[in-house]
């Protein structure tokens, strides 16, 4: 495997291991206070828009026909259906993690306090996109490393659910 392709898939890994640290920390901890939380979440936020620049730079020559038609190629090939459509949902997660990233910076008191439904939907959000980017779409070890996650952030919140109820 050449350095592009380590890189790329890489710092995917460690954008997603990073992210799923975190939020298995907030859920044990019921604190988004610390400063090491949001520290890690910002730095792998970086790391994932560095993925993003890899993929754009060494796979679509920042060509957005030419990640659109990969897309649309991959979900047919995974899914059965040819659409490109997904890229703009990764436009969209892009876009949200770096401004989620800036109002714990920036408002932190009001980052703590968001309403619930706005964390699930931006939670359940992150995790379709997690899931879709290294379940569904990627190579074996992105695969292992995406169930690992995702196990261990359903166990901790399937965990703090039951010991919210039994208070």
């Amino acid at each position: 495997m050449e350095f592009p392709d380590l890189l790329t898939r890489w710092t995917a890994l460690g954008a997603m291991a990073g992210a799923a640290l975190v939020l298995v920390c907030r859920l044990s901890l019921r604190s988004m206070r610390n400063e090491p939380l949001r520290w890690l979440w910002t730095v792998s936020c970086g790391v994932f828009l560095l993925h993003v620049a890899c993929a754009f730079h060494f796979y679509h020559h920042w060509s957005h026909t030419d990640a659109y038609e990969t897309t649309a190629r991959r979900t047919q090939e995974m899914v059965g259906v040819a659409s490109g459509s997904g890229l703009y949902l990764n436009y969209v997660f892009a876009a949200l993690w770096p401004a989620d990233v800036l109002w714990w910076w920036c408002a932190p008191r009001s980052y703590r306090e968001r309403p619930r439904w706005l964390t699930w939907t931006y939670g359940f959000f992150f995790a379709f996109m997690a899931v879709n980017a290294t379940i569904v779409f990627g190579g074996s070890v992105a695969r292992i490393t995406g169930c690992i996650c995702c196990v261990a952030i359903l166990l901790t919140v399937f965990l703090s659910y039951r010991s919210h109820k039994s208070r």
